[in-house]
């Protein structure tokens, strides 16, 4: 099976792997449009007005901004890179075998718990909102992986056609 095929190969029971086709895709451009600007305005923000706010904070808070900066930076580059490899295997500059390596060496993490309700309210609310964007984002790509590589959960849903093709097969004698 060539990686093309295995990007759209079906998978258990016949259902079509959505997470396989969707990196080729207008869909998933969109999503690495939304990451890749986000990696970038995080960036702005940090050697921008970050610097700025988090030198007006007090210090238990300032310590606090210093971690989730860290934090933010380092998820966004986890989705950075998986963003890249994926579009590297859509475009046919890398196999699924070598984005199976890839993502084997930099996974996305699991999310890490958010500071303490107070601290965080006391930090910039760019800082804040970067951080949930960013969240959000790793959550949906979490989820994504999960189906590419066939951990994600299958959800049993009715399915009408098939139900009544079965039941035309067991009328005919199929």
């Amino acid at each position: 099976m060539n990686d093309a095929q295995l990007l759209e190969a079906p998978v258990q029971d016949g259902a079509i792997s959505f997470a396989r086709s969707f990196v080729r895709s207008d869909a998933f451009m969109t999503l690495f449009r939304e990451g890749m600007g986000l990696v970038e305005q995080t960036a702005a923000y940090l050697d921008g007005d970050g610097r700025k706010e988090s030198a007006a904070l007090p210090r238990e808070v300032a310590l606090t901004y210093a971690t989730e900066s860290m934090r933010l930076t380092t998820r966004l580059m986890q989705i950075a890179s998986w963003l890249l490899v994926q579009r590297a295997v859509a475009e046919g500059e890398m196999t699924a075998e070598q984005a199976r390596a890839e993502h084997n060496k930099v996974k996305i993490a699991d999310p890490i718990s958010a500071p303490a309700a107070g601290i965080f309210a006391q930090l910039p609310q760019s800082l804040r909102d970067l951080m949930e964007h960013s969240l959000r984002l790793q959550g949906r790509i979490r989820r994504l992986e999960d189906q590419m590589s066939g951990t994600a959960p299958v959800e049993a849903r009715a399915n009408p056609v098939q139900d009544q093709l079965a039941g035309l097969k067991a009328r005919l004698g199929l």
